[in-house]
């Protein structure tokens, strides 16, 4: 039954949601997410603790920065070079070896740690965790039409990345509890560390349970050898630009809508950091202003869970691109009534907000990207829609350190990001516009994809 079906769309919606998690496959691949998603909650709980909410540090915005572009620049720039790999390796060893990997750097970090190593040290370290975690993602993203049916991409978008991004809250929100219960400090930082490389343990066991071949990609007899590709890994990085600017103008648009709203994210994740800290509670209070990012994180949760309720729906009534530009265009108008406030609770029903649009707009992208890009080229794709996904964000933390002070209220900056988004929805309903989805994309919008 299709989830359009008339007389009960709600009930149809639900059969094809059954039809999905009753599929062996697509739940197996599910489960690797959210355990690896999971383990990054945890993870990254453990760097905010020592970088930003330790007692002994004082962080700023120029901090936070320096730090994203320490964990994501160098990534960014190998991030096109693993896509060759990605459309070469099997994706299920992807997902076992990284996940492997990230268990045993974990546990290297958490002994950096616990000895008092040199930042630097404890900063690569993360560097690679960090660079392994996009990785996976993408590995993750390609592999999604391979385990559902096409007619239900929407739907497995809806759920697969955004249930995936609910773990890893609930990471965030067990590294959270783990850390409020123990005396701060860097054993407690170790501890959280060390529980997230045992969750990537777990999420290698699970992919160990899909079929070596089942993810792709598809082999051919006549492709070079590894080492040949990666020679030329340059020349397939433009072949997947070359792909995309002449025979994917939709996922070339989706890319840079998603790209735009990744940025306005950014800024807004640094403002509040730095609300939380300085702000919402008492500079020395650094329990406290964990605390506080804990319930915007959790807020924002909530938001991802409710764009993967209703992005099916908004989808069939507006189209894959209309659903995007509402997303944005709505974050324009509720970024300012919230963030000039400068208030707790505005602020976290504005993290809840952010979680629906935000993710809205990322599940129509993965869609749209998914359905334009042939198989043999979208794991590069990926990569590069992945290296757009930092660069913006590391952009978006260089630009708010020069403009946020430290209490994170500036009228200014709020007033930015409302105009970034209302620029980004003119821009993308203009582009989708000229290059409106093709007949097997209103099609699928039409199934409830």
């Amino acid at each position: 039954m299709s989830i359009t079906e008339h007389g009960n769309p709600q009930g149809a919606q639900q059969t094809s949601l059954g039809r999905l998690l009753r599929g062996r496959d697509f739940r197996r691949l599910l489960t690797v997410r959210m355990l690896s998603q999971l383990s990054d909650g945890v993870f990254q709980v453990s760097l905010a603790a020592y970088v930003i909410f330790s007692p002994e540090r004082q962080a700023s915005p120029t901090d936070i920065a320096a730090v994203l572009a320490v964990m994501l620049l160098p990534f960014s720039v190998v991030g096109p070079f693993a896509g060759v790999m990605l459309d070469r390796w099997r994706r299920r060893r992807v997902l076992q070896l990284g996940n492997l990997a990230r268990f045993g750097l974990g546990l290297v970090t958490a002994a950096l740690l616990l000895a008092g190593a040199p930042e630097w040290l404890f900063f690569a370290a993360a560097l690679l965790v960090t660079a392994l975690n996009r990785f996976i993602l993408a590995g993750l993203s390609a592999a999604l039409p391979r385990v559902v049916e096409s007619g239900e991409l929407v739907t497995a978008n809806a759920i697969s990345p955004t249930l995936g991004t609910v773990a890893a809250a609930a990471g965030g929100g067990l590294g959270f509890v783990v850390h409020q219960l123990l005396a701060p400090g860097r054993q407690a930082d170790a501890l959280l560390v060390t529980l997230a490389a045992v969750l990537y343990l777990c999420a290698a066991l699970a992919a160990q349970r899909i079929p070596p071949d089942l993810l792709g990609p598809t082999q051919h007899p006549d492709r070079p050898s590894l080492r040949q590709a990666l020679g030329a890994a340059g020349q397939g990085l433009l072949a997947g630009v070359r792909h995309l600017v002449h025979d994917c103008r939709p996922a070339v648009h989706a890319l840079g809508a998603v790209t735009v709203a990744r940025f306005c994210y950014g800024v807004l994740i640094v403002a509040v950091l730095m609300l939380s800290r300085y702000t919402f509670n008492q500079p020395e209070d650094s329990a406290g202003g964990l605390a506080t990012l804990g319930q915007a994180v959790a807020f924002s949760a909530v938001g991802f869970f409710l764009a993967a309720v209703i992005s099916p729906w908004c989808t069939r009534r507006l189209g894959l691109q209309g659903w995007m530009t509402a997303c944005l265009g709505s974050a324009a108008v509720f970024v300012p009534a919230l963030g000039l406030l400068f208030s707790e609770g505005p602020a976290m029903v504005a993290a809840l907000l952010l979680g629906v649009v935000t993710q809205g707009t990322k599940i129509c992208a993965d869609t749209l990207v998914q359905e334009s890009v042939e198989d043999e080229f979208r794991g590069r794709v990926f990569a590069i829609y992945d290296v757009l996904f930092n660069l913006s964000f590391v952009a978006a933390a260089g630009v708010t350190a020069l403009v946020l002070p430290l209490n994170g209220r500036s009228v200014p900056v709020v007033v930015g990001v409302a105009a970034v988004y209302a620029l980004g929805a003119v821009g993308y309903a203009r582009a989708a516009r000229r290059t409106p989805a093709r007949p097997a994309e209103r099609a699928g919008v039409a199934a409830g994809r």
